[in-house]
């Protein structure tokens, strides 16, 4: 047995269950410290950018989205998967910011990277702040887009409907508590361009290879 905190959980095999649109699934046999195997499901994501739109008057764009695991519409940040290939994910923010806000913006920076949820999926999530904005037309390119309400919070609020469980969207509980702490001076920003370490690639790469 190894000491705490040194053993490498290496992949013994590994099998591909189901491949989705958006999601994968597959079932790993990995080497526990004792030498026995225990099987880890995971579900491979593309990873998705969420933008959080503050203007002048420190209001954030929020979006009210049907979200059908949970059966009921969710206020969220702006977001979007980052589903073409090569896609810088600042790219993909602009795009998303687009099309589901009507906004673009002069000014990025990062916020948060969010793991969803590690336990079983590498979905992780790369939060931005966007500023100086400007309106530009919306492409409403689908049926769930189309009933997308776009609507306007001060920054303030929006963090006491967070605290309040009244958002519960991880990405978006993060990068409203993010922008609180950057706006009021608590802490700083990263560029927009970051280091991502975590950012899934596994699912896109297995998209890629057909």
């Amino acid at each position: 047995m190894s000491e705490p905190g040194t053993h490498e959980f290496s992949v013994a095999a590994s099998t591909v269950v189901h491949v989705g649109r958006v999601v994968g699934l597959r079932i790993d046999d990995v080497v526990m410290p004792g030498g026995e195997t225990a099987k880890r499901e995971v579900v491979e994501h593309l990873g998705a950018v969420v933008i959080l739109a503050l203007d002048a008057a420190e209001q954030v764009t929020l979006v009210h989205q049907y979200r059908h695991p949970l059966g009921h519409r969710l206020w969220e940040l702006p977001a979007g998967l980052i589903d073409k290939p090569g896609e810088d994910p600042v790219d993909a923010a602009r795009r998303e910011l687009a099309e589901e806000a009507g906004l673009a913006a002069g000014d990025w920076v990062t916020l948060v990277d969010v793991a969803a949820s590690p336990g079983f999926t590498d979905e992780v999530v790369r939060v931005f702040l966007a500023r100086d904005l400007s309106e530009v037309d919306r492409e409403i390119l689908g049926e769930e887009e189309a009933d997308l309400v776009v609507a306007k919070f001060p920054l303030t609020e929006a963090v006491r409907m967070a605290l309040a469980g009244e958002l519960v969207n991880g990405a978006t509980v993060s990068g409203v508590l993010a922008a609180h702490a950057v706006v009021t001076g608590a802490a700083e920003a990263r560029p927009a361009d970051a280091p991502w370490p975590d950012r899934p690639q596994r699912f896109a790469r297995r998209l890629a290879e057909g």
